[in-house]
């Protein structure tokens, strides 16, 4: 497996496992598999209505503009929009276990999500993503020339423990850090990459990332040191649960 590690603005490295041809394919299967289900319902629903009698022999203008803006949408929105919306992921790349990032290791933003797609139909060229596998092969990264365009690079998941390590700990009681509430969105970011893939990253370097994010946030929300509740990484936990609860995020 290609493994990528990520040197963060705050100094945390981030290690991620970059998909291959075998596992994007995958992913571009069964979205081209959706797409095409959805584009025969679109077509065949238009020539449904366009039999019913009561608009006599001619099909209505509307109808046929309709099915028009949906074919469109179906082929230039798809991916964009799944990937804007679930976080870089579409049905088939959940599926195949993988994800969209920046190639910071942040999530993706719609922005990235919408280019890196506007250059499919470049990469399709000439056929069956000839130009999107080459570019992948003369790189090192796996990266098409959308994730070029973008600075984006698509990674498996770390593993399927994710969803019961993320949150390794029990709730620590009552303890409540209200401060939390002033936390920026990219630092939640950063902070939930780090919890998602710390199984990855060698004990040492875990530690010492936890700790200078754990002192990074506390300089940040002037929390002393103790009053900080368990350790570097319970109090991570702590700090992105209640900045997600918190109505201010919603």
């Amino acid at each position: 497996m290609d493994k990528l590690t990520i040197d963060t603005p705050e100094q945390v490295h981030l290690e991620f496992v970059l998909a291959g041809l075998g596992s994007r394919f995958m992913a571009v299967f069964l979205d081209t598999l959706i797409q095409i289900i959805v584009f025969l319902v679109v077509i065949f629903s238009a020539i449904a209505w366009s039999r019913i009698k009561f608009f006599g022999d001619t099909t209505p203008l509307w109808i046929t503009a309709l099915a028009i803006i949906l074919l469109f949408c179906l082929y230039w929105g798809y991916y964009a929009a799944f990937e804007i919306f679930w976080k870089g992921q579409t049905p088939g790349k959940k599926w195949a276990g993988i994800r969209v990032i920046k190639d910071s290791g942040r999530p993706i933003n719609a922005f990235e999500a919408i280019s890196r797609n506007l250059l499919r139909a470049v990469d399709w060229l000439p056929g069956l993503y000839g130009v999107g596998v080459v570019t992948m092969l003369l790189n090192d990264k796996h990266r098409r020339l959308g994730d070029f365009v973008a600075g984006t690079l698509v990674v498996h998941e770390t593993s399927d423990r994710e969803p019961q390590v993320f949150f390794s700990g029990a709730p620590l009681g009552d303890f409540a850090i209200p401060q939390a509430a002033e936390l920026t969105l990219q630092e939640a970011e950063l902070i939930e990459t780090f919890l998602a893939r710390r199984l990855d990253i060698p004990g040492d370097v875990r530690n010492s990332n936890a700790q200078r994010i754990a002192q990074m946030i506390s300089t940040r929300l002037n929390i002393p040191l103790e009053a900080r509740p368990g350790n570097d990484e319970q109090f991570l936990e702590l700090v992105v649960r209640e900045f997600r609860s918190r109505a201010k995020y919603r």
